[in-house]
Protein backbone atom coordinates (compact mmCIF):
# COMPACT_ATOMS: atom_id res chain seq x y z
CA UNK A 1 0.00 0.00 0.00
CA UNK A 2 1.64 3.47 -0.76
CA UNK A 3 2.19 5.79 1.24
CA UNK A 4 -0.18 8.34 0.20
CA UNK A 5 -3.34 6.41 0.70
CA UNK A 6 -1.85 6.48 4.16
CA UNK A 7 -2.09 9.98 4.63
CA UNK A 8 -5.41 11.45 5.01
CA UNK A 9 -6.07 15.41 4.15
CA UNK A 10 -8.40 17.34 5.37
CA UNK A 11 -9.38 20.09 3.30
CA UNK A 12 -12.07 21.24 5.22
CA UNK A 13 -10.06 24.74 6.87
CA UNK A 14 -6.97 26.46 5.64
CA UNK A 15 -3.86 26.34 7.75
CA UNK A 16 -4.02 28.72 10.63
CA UNK A 17 -0.87 30.19 9.27
CA UNK A 18 -2.34 31.81 5.94
CA UNK A 19 -5.54 33.04 7.73
CA UNK A 20 -3.03 35.06 10.23
CA UNK A 21 -1.10 36.33 7.15
CA UNK A 22 -3.86 37.73 5.38
CA UNK A 23 -5.16 39.49 8.92
CA UNK A 24 -1.35 40.78 9.35
CA UNK A 25 -1.61 41.97 5.23
CA UNK A 26 -5.37 43.93 6.20
CA UNK A 27 -3.43 45.60 9.06
CA UNK A 28 -0.80 46.65 7.05
CA UNK A 29 -2.87 47.90 4.53
CA UNK A 30 -5.54 49.58 7.31
CA UNK A 31 -2.23 51.51 8.42
CA UNK A 32 -0.87 52.73 5.11
CA UNK A 33 -4.42 54.06 3.33
CA UNK A 34 -4.11 57.10 4.65
CA UNK A 35 -0.19 57.70 3.61
CA UNK A 36 -1.21 55.92 -0.11
CA UNK A 37 -3.96 58.20 -0.83
CA UNK A 38 -2.12 61.06 0.01
CA UNK A 39 1.30 59.84 -2.23
CA UNK A 40 -1.43 59.46 -4.96
CA UNK A 41 -3.13 62.63 -4.84
CA UNK A 42 0.69 64.29 -5.01
CA UNK A 43 1.62 61.89 -7.40
CA UNK A 44 4.56 60.58 -5.84
CA UNK A 45 5.31 57.72 -7.79
CA UNK A 46 8.58 56.76 -6.00
CA UNK A 47 7.09 57.46 -2.53
CA UNK A 48 4.56 54.92 -3.32
CA UNK A 49 7.60 52.38 -4.29
CA UNK A 50 9.33 52.78 -0.97
CA UNK A 51 6.10 51.47 0.87
CA UNK A 52 5.77 47.81 1.71
CA UNK A 53 4.46 45.37 -0.86
CA UNK A 54 1.74 44.71 1.30
CA UNK A 55 0.39 47.78 1.65
CA UNK A 56 -1.33 47.68 -1.83
CA UNK A 57 -5.14 46.68 -0.98
CA UNK A 58 -4.66 44.62 -4.45
CA UNK A 59 -3.00 41.76 -2.57
CA UNK A 60 -5.64 41.45 0.10
CA UNK A 61 -7.55 37.69 -0.74
CA UNK A 62 -11.16 37.79 0.20
CA UNK A 63 -11.31 34.64 2.67
CA UNK A 64 -14.43 32.77 4.28
CA UNK A 65 -14.87 33.94 7.93
CA UNK A 66 -15.57 30.54 9.29
CA UNK A 67 -12.99 28.04 7.26
CA UNK A 68 -10.37 30.10 5.73
CA UNK A 69 -11.15 28.99 1.96
CA UNK A 70 -10.18 31.68 -0.71
CA UNK A 71 -12.23 30.20 -3.59
CA UNK A 72 -16.55 30.17 -3.25
CA UNK A 73 -16.20 33.56 -1.51
CA UNK A 74 -19.85 35.26 -1.25
CA UNK A 75 -18.80 38.74 -0.43
CA UNK A 76 -22.63 39.33 0.75
CA UNK A 77 -22.17 36.61 3.83
CA UNK A 78 -18.73 36.70 3.99
CA UNK A 79 -18.48 32.83 3.73
CA UNK A 80 -18.12 30.51 1.03
CA UNK A 81 -20.25 28.11 -0.66
CA UNK A 82 -19.78 25.05 1.16
CA UNK A 83 -20.05 26.99 4.80
CA UNK A 84 -23.23 28.98 2.77
CA UNK A 85 -25.06 25.80 2.15
CA UNK A 86 -24.59 24.30 5.47
CA UNK A 87 -25.83 27.62 7.59
CA UNK A 88 -28.84 27.88 5.15
CA UNK A 89 -29.82 24.44 5.62
CA UNK A 90 -29.31 24.67 8.93
CA UNK A 91 -32.03 28.19 9.26
CA UNK A 92 -29.14 29.83 10.54
CA UNK A 93 -29.27 32.67 7.81
CA UNK A 94 -32.67 34.61 8.09
CA UNK A 95 -34.55 35.07 5.37
CA UNK A 96 -33.51 32.35 3.19
CA UNK A 97 -34.91 29.50 2.44
CA UNK A 98 -34.43 26.14 0.22
CA UNK A 99 -35.88 26.37 -3.23
CA UNK A 100 -38.29 24.02 -4.03
CA UNK A 101 -40.85 23.62 -7.25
Amino acid sequence: MGYHLLIKKSKKMAKESVKAREVKKEKVVARYAQKRKALKEAGDYLGLDKLPRNASPVRLHNRCKLSGRPRGYMRKFGVCRNQFRLLANEGKIPGLTKASW
